[in-house]
């Protein structure tokens, strides 16, 4: 008795733990409905997909799949890992990844990410671990698309309802963590998955603290109380003592997201191309910048990521004109006497953006323009607001690709209950090139569109394209193995170490 007693007390004594903070609750751990960040951060220790990019995010290589190839521009084939098991213990196999493309493309569940699925024409189990996808056309992100979390069959093979099921709270995955425990704004805690097949984390668990305030979080972080946390340029110039450098690595590169002001198109205020111009001209995004993040971000010019072949560097970012946003303003029929006026919504999940508010606040009362604030937590303003299209603007961000599908923001298809075209925007030509680019291969001439798609979404102004931030991540130096990579520091966690 005594030596199982001491044996429990060695082994919890000597579990190394991950302390991070996460800004919200998941909403759904599942990776075909993880729509906001929390939820796909955690999904992601908790689920593979069939590829994955490398650490540069340059080249796609095998997760699930041990080797993959194109028999012809149409047909792509999947060899599976035979030593994969699920959480529970169950064997992974093909008719998994069959069962979740049949989940995607069914009426009954709503996912932004099965647009990605809608080139297939067919996909067919060949053997238990082969798998053959046969596409109606050639799909520039034929591969990318199986980068989609695989859900287990025989777990939720009878469930009617995947939006509401409890799998939904108490995931069942392939990846190196599982869920131990999930205690809403409290703690979620993962436990290493010992029979992961890529073999076992060498840090036993991560705990996700469920901390709304940015505040609270940094101070968190200073205390060491968090191993790895997100710091902003102000707290990084002026709120760190000597000593927290002592403790914690830096790495700071450019993030892959952007923050924009978006217009609810449906509204008729925003429909004429000449208030939408104004209020562009009424901002300094530079001055924005200057003052939220001192030399730590860059001014956004347009919807895709910079450096890539889809950015179009002839693309600069409007002048300030304080002038011919009146001008353009009393054009539309708006002066002093009949002010044009709108809401802008955010959330207090980023500690920056309602500051950001302030400043398009003040920028914006220099041209007669009159904008109210309002700031929410973070799972009301995507329940409340953004999804049902509840708002006169919204202050987001968007994640960037180095391989972008302008479908999901751009095409009018997606401006739908569950889509990601949030503001409504509606443009035909847009769409035509959209759907011509989805089949073409030739890396050049998709590059072309993709830049002049870049030139036509920022002229309508359906967005105003505000910042690029840098990231600016710290990492407890007695986490060891850490790799910093074009594509942060993550994808060698499973190699991390805690002293």
């Amino acid at each position: 008795m005594r030596l199982l007693l001491f044996l429990f007390l060695s082994v919890n004594i000597f579990a190394s733990t991950l302390h991070l903070a996460t800004s919200a609750n998941p909403s759904r751990l599942n990776p075909l409905l993880a729509t906001d960040s929390s939820s796909s951060e955690i999904a992601g220790f908790l689920f593979n997909g069939l590829v994955k990019f490398d650490k540069d995010s340059s080249t796609i290589i095998g997760d699930l799949a041990k080797e993959f190839y194109f028999e012809n521009d149409t047909t792509l084939i999947f060899k599976l890992h035979e030593n994969v098991l699920w959480h529970d213990g169950e064997n992974f196999s093909a008719n998994d990844v069959l069962f979740t493309y049949k989940i995607l493309i069914s009426p009954q569940v709503v996912s932004p990410y099965s647009a990605n699925f809608r080139f297939i024409k067919n996909v067919e189990v060949v053997d238990e671990f082969t798998v053959k996808v046969i596409y109606k056309q050639p799909y520039f992100k034929a591969l990318e698309t199986w980068m989609m979390g695989i859900l287990p069959q025989h777990v939720l093979k009878d469930e009617n309802n995947l939006m509401n099921s409890k799998f939904n709270t108490e995931p069942i995955g392939t990846g190196a963590y599982k869920l131990h425990q999930l205690e809403h704004s409290k703690n979620i805690i993962l436990v290493a998955f010992d029979d992961y097949f890529k073999g076992r984390t060498k840090i036993d668990r991560i705990s996700f603290h469920v901390i709304a305030d940015p505040m609270t979080r940094f101070l968190m972080l200073k205390s060491a109380a968090l191993d790895v946390g997100g710091i902003e340029p102000m707290q990084f110039e002026r709120q760190l003592n000597p000593d927290f450098f002592d403790k914690f690595n830096i790495y700071e590169e450019i993030s892959h997201s952007y923050t924009y002001l978006g217009f609810n198109l449906r509204r008729e205020k925003f429909q004429n191309p000449k208030v939408r111009e104004a209020l562009s001209l009424a901002i300094d995004r530079q001055e924005i910048v200057n003052i939220l993040f001192f030399k730590h971000a860059k001014v956004c010019t347009g919807p895709f990521l910079p450096k890539t072949k889809a950015f179009n560097p002839d693309v600069k970012a409007p002048v300030p004109d304080l002038q011919k946003a009146k001008k353009l303003l009393k054009e539309a029929g708006y002066d002093d006497k009949n002010p044009f006026s709108f809401e802008i919504v955010t959330s207090n999940s980023s500690a920056i953006r309602p500051y950001a508010a302030q400043i398009l606040q003040h920028q914006l009362k220099r041209a007669g323009v009159i904008v109210t604030l309002r700031v929410m937590e973070w799972q009301a303003f995507l329940n409340m607001v953004v999804f049902p299209n509840k708002f006169d603007s919204v202050l987001l961000g968007w994640g960037l690709s180095s391989t972008p599908d302008p479908y999901l923001f751009w095409h009018s298809d997606n401006d739908k209950q569950g889509g990601f075209n949030l503001v409504g925007y509606k443009n035909s030509k847009i769409d035509k090139m959209i759907e011509e680019s989805q089949s073409i291969i030739d890396r050049e001439k998709l590059s072309q569109l993709w830049q002049d798609m870049f030139k036509i979404i920022v002229e309508d102004n359906p967005y105003l394209f505000l910042y690029i931030p840098n990231s600016i991540t710290t990492v407890n130096k007695n986490i060891k193995n850490v790799e910093p990579s074009l594509s942060g520091i993550w994808h060698n966690y499973i190699e991390w170490e805690k002293n």
